[in-house]
């Protein structure tokens, strides 16, 4: 099972059905905030839902093609962040992420991202790791601008949310500028 550390209180952990009701559940409690920004969370209806998504992410794992993992804080589930499909013939991927409300502030997300930084850099041997956020939020956009990413430009109208597009910010770090 993978499972890494990121210090005493907190650890990312490889998402399994078992942890469906839990991440329904965080989904769940904190609609709105997540609405803002992230286009799955009207079709997470049920917990089947979030069944199909593990399933999903599972399945990636075992092709080797990234991976979903449960970001936890004190034996709760905090969020999640991910590796998206990896590019092998460029030796890239981007790193998708999210937090429940509640978490936000700890420095989960922080830690969580240079876990997955040193993995995909260490480990996988990729290239180069992108991650996209919208342009107005600005909390999604302080982790890449955190960790030395280069702001890369803006895509317009990159992204539909329910009724409306959003711009993107396209952060990228390329295997050498990596500082861990």
């Amino acid at each position: 099972m993978f499972i890494h550390r990121l210090d005493e209180e907190a650890w990312l952990k490889l998402l399994t059905v078992e942890d469906a009701e839990r991440l329904f559940a965080l989904v769940d409690s904190c609609r709105p905030h997540l609405r803002k920004w992230l286009p799955w969370v009207d079709s997470t209806k049920t917990v089947e839902d979030s069944k199909a998504f593990i399933a999903g992410g599972l399945q990636k794992f075992a092709a080797g093609n990234g991976f979903e993992a449960g970001i936890w804080h004190k034996g709760q589930l905090a969020g999640v962040i991910g590796l998206h499909y990896i590019d092998r013939a460029n030796k890239k991927t981007s790193i998708g992420y999210w937090l429940g409300e509640q978490f936000q502030g700890l420095g989960l997300m922080t830690k969580a991202c240079k876990a997955c930084i040193d993995y995909a850099f260490n480990e996988l041997k990729l290239h180069r790791l992108e991650i996209r956020c919208a342009v107005e939020n600005e909390r999604s956009r302080a982790i890449p601008e955190r960790l030395g990413f280069t702001n890369e430009g803006t895509i317009r109208e990159a992204e539909w949310l329910y009724d409306h597009f959003v711009d993107h910010v396209v952060y990228g770090m390329l295997a050498r500028e990596w500082k861990h």
